[in-house]
């Protein structure tokens, strides 16, 4: 089961956009919104749009949002490990 959220066609219109590319946007923007704001995983996120983990990252850093959000340790245990 999924949910379902309608938009008028007009707007694919105005956008100049086919249904299927609008609804993959729309689902990227949501995910990302999500994942940005730490309700989500990458992993998840990746899944339900049907990629990888790394490529789900390229697409946020392509639509400008935060890829990788540290704490100041854990920024530092990251660069320890290196």
């Amino acid at each position: 089961m999924g949910v379902e959220v309608l938009f008028p066609d007009e707007l694919l219109h105005a956008l100049k956009v086919d249904k299927k590319s609008f609804q993959r946007q729309a689902l990227l923007y949501t995910l990302g919104k999500l994942y940005e704001e730490g309700r989500i995983s990458g992993g998840l996120a990746a899944d339900i749009l049907g990629c990888d983990r790394w490529e789900f990252y390229q697409l946020l850093s392509e639509h400008r949002f935060y890829v990788m959000d540290y704490s100041d340790d854990e920024l530092e245990g990251e660069v320890r490990e290196i």
